[in-house]
């Protein structure tokens, strides 16, 4: 394989120098930098590879991605699109809504158990999963502890009587 030599512009080199130690950066990008900087000194890949315990390979690509699309697309990973939803988040909300409301007959506050059993029978939820619905009630149990969300039945103000904690108005979250 022939090496081809890595010439880094001065404004290249100098962003590669601050992502290398300055500020919280991810790991793959910090080694892109080293490996970059690496090869503008001239080293060999091997020694490169020995030194940052990365294969040749990774050394090659991060070589070839600076020299056909520049320093951004040797450094930065392309965005992943990731799986589909497979429900919309008007029906996850839905569900908490659900989770809000009075529980069923006879039992005194939603269970996962009883929870999964109402909402697969509502239109389009029927396949969904308990630890679906476990992950949509924590990360809505989440969301409201970090605003430390209040409610209030009086909108005009809110007083120290007018503010209620949450588990007090949806005993599910």
């Amino acid at each position: 394989m022939r090496r081809i030599p890595v010439q880094l512009s001065a404004s290249d080199r100098q962003a590669v120098d601050a992502l290398r130690s300055r500020g919280s950066h991810l790991a793959r990008e910090v080694n892109r930098a080293h490996i970059l900087a690496a090869l503008h000194q001239g080293l060999a890949d091997q020694q490169i590879s020995a030194v940052l315990g990365l294969s040749r390979m990774v050394i090659w690509r991060t070589r070839s991605a600076y020299q056909e699309q520049g320093l951004a697309y040797a450094l930065h990973d392309l965005a992943r699109c990731g799986a589909p939803r497979r429900y919309p988040t008007g029906q996850e909300a839905e569900v908490v809504a659900l989770a809000c409301e009075q529980p069923p007959a006879g039992a005194k506050r939603w269970t996962l158990k009883t929870l999964t059993a109402a909402v697969r029978r509502r239109p389009g939820l029927s396949q969904v999963s308990r630890e679906t619905l476990r992950r949509w009630l924590k990360k809505r149990l989440e969301a409201l502890a970090q605003g430390d969300v209040v409610h209030w039945e009086d909108h005009g103000g809110v007083s120290g009587t007018d503010v209620r904690p949450v588990r007090s108005v949806c005993p599910a979250v």
